[in-house]
């Protein structure tokens, strides 16, 4: 039998909440929102990059996303520097988008969901005042890495969503 990537239904969106609470709900609205691009979908649709000359595909996307999980949650919010990368090199920076395999989907999702649990523990109990230091030294807090990674998934689930619509027509909001 061959592998496909779950249905995910999202979660209600929150209109009405404290910081905190609207923050964690709209970053799990777009990462629900990304799985549900993929949902249904199996390893060889999922490396399939059908918009024009862009090289994106859905797994890529998840290898992508999982990395940008671990790089700010873990890396940099929860200290953990010592943690590799996970889909790339610095010898093969396109490695998230250009490596995945039909073969490796199941596993590279696998990956990603692991990802976003730890990202999840990162921030649990920290205060939204709690400050890292971004790549290039910049002081920031956790309510502006919740803003940047809301920005993220919703540039990203655009694209998710134009190359869903060449794999099988199926759009979304």
């Amino acid at each position: 039998m061959t592998w496909t990537t779950p249905e995910v239904r999202r979660p209600e969106r929150t209109f009405t909440a404290d910081e905190r609470t609207a923050l964690e709900a709209t970053l799990e609205y777009q990462r629900a929102t990304f799985l549900r691009k993929c949902g249904g979908l199996t390893g060889e649709q999922l490396v399939l990059r059908p918009v024009g000359r862009s090289t994106l595909s859905l797994l890529g996307l998840a290898r992508h996303l999982a990395g940008v999980e671990r790089w700010w949650f873990r890396n940099h919010f929860g200290g953990e520097r010592e943690l590799p990368w996970i889909f790339f090199t610095e010898d093969n920076l396109e490695g998230d988008f250009d490596d995945g395999t039909a073969e490796s989907a199941q596993g590279d999702f696998a990956v990603y969901e692991r990802e976003v649990a730890a990202a999840r523990a990162a921030v649990a109990g920290r205060a939204l005042t709690d400050t890292f230091h971004r790549p290039k030294g910049e002081l920031t807090d956790l309510r502006c890495l919740f803003l940047y990674m809301i920005e993220e998934y919703a540039r990203h689930n655009g694209h998710a969503d134009l190359v869903r619509e060449h794999i099988d027509g199926r759009t979304g909001e």
